[in-house]
């Protein structure tokens, strides 16, 4: 149990660069979730509602986030194609630029230059915390499709090649190869 608790101890001190006081680069902590989370997200995902969800706020809030973004330049609004009603967000390429000043970026550095084992260690370590608090709160966290229970997986095979399909059984779409790496709000991972 104490090294439970001593590694609770130390999340939290890394937490203290996830959420900060005041600004960096002239975000506040939750404005660089947003950006951040909206450069990794599946269509899916990059509405206002997913990102109210992914960053534990209001639909309000969100839209406020959305609207100081917006007016930064480094994000954009467009109404859907396939309901007028509904709003895609996307990170504009000021955006993807300015992501390089991402104050997270400390740690995806002193991560990266880990050995794959532990980082892949580190990582799955992450999602069982994720998975079991996920089970005693009675609700969900956002990850990529590609674990997700609602991903099928085509295979087809003719006598030239082999080719592999995805679709997503909730949105009832098909999804690109490129996107099950992708996040996702409605993720839900296989219960064992």
């Amino acid at each position: 149990m104490k090294l439970a608790r001593e590694s609770i101890e130390l999340l939290e001190q890394v937490a203290r660069i996830l959420w900060f006081e005041g600004t960096k680069h002239g975000l506040r902590d939750r404005e660089w979730m947003a950006l951040r989370f909206l450069s990794r997200a599946n269509r899916f995902s990059r509405t206002p509602s997913a990102l109210a969800s992914y960053v534990g706020t209001t639909r309000g809030t969100a839209s406020f986030i959305i609207g100081e973004l917006e007016r930064l330049g480094y994000l954009e609004r467009k109404r859907s194609a396939t309901d007028k009603r509904s709003v895609m967000l996307s990170v504009t390429q000021q955006g993807k630029k300015f992501l390089t000043r991402d104050p997270v970026n400390v740690l995806v550095e002193a991560i990266a230059v880990l050995d794959d084992d532990v980082k892949i260690r580190f990582r799955d370590t992450f999602r069982h915390v994720l998975d079991h608090s996920d089970a005693a709160e009675q609700r969900h966290h956002t990850d990529v499709c590609k674990r997700c229970i609602f991903l099928r997986e085509d295979r087809s095979t003719t006598d030239v090649k082999a080719t592999l399909e995805f679709s997503c059984r909730l949105f009832r779409a098909p999804i690109a190869e490129a996107e099950i790496d992708l996040l996702c709000t409605s993720f839900e991972h296989h219960r064992h």
